[in-house]
């Protein structure tokens, strides 16, 4: 049989552990800033909504996404430094790891998803 001569300790470094690891999560899901769009990010993907009409970014999953431009149902943009041409319905496009899909466009704004 074990005793542990102080089970406190143990109990408060597991919840200080427990804690470090959600403070983690939530940098990692909170790492992401734009402008001119908007994000909403999971663990493995994020998706992002780009208004029209303005100089539209966002920084997500450790990479760089620009809406480049529109045209009709082809929406042109930069991710990882690469430009993509995407249509809706289309199979998504691999670039750094991530794969790149074109949800949405109309008047107002473009969404595109960005995943691992």
């Amino acid at each position: 049989m074990v005793i542990h001569a102080y089970p406190g300790r143990v109990t408060k470094r597991l919840t200080a552990r427990v804690a470090i690891g959600l403070a983690l999560a939530v940098t990692v899901l909170s790492g992401c800033s734009s402008e001119g769009a908007s994000t909403d990010c999971g663990l493995d993907a994020c998706t992002v909504t780009f208004d029209r009409g303005v100089e539209a970014n966002a920084s997500v999953l450790g990479v760089d996404a620009k809406l480049v431009g529109v045209d009709g149902d082809k929406v042109t943009v930069e991710v990882a430094g690469e430009q993509l041409t995407l249509t809706v319905g289309q199979q998504g496009t691999d670039v750094s790891g991530l794969n790149v899909t074109l949800e949405s466009v109309n008047d107002d704004q473009v969404v595109v998803k960005i995943a691992r």
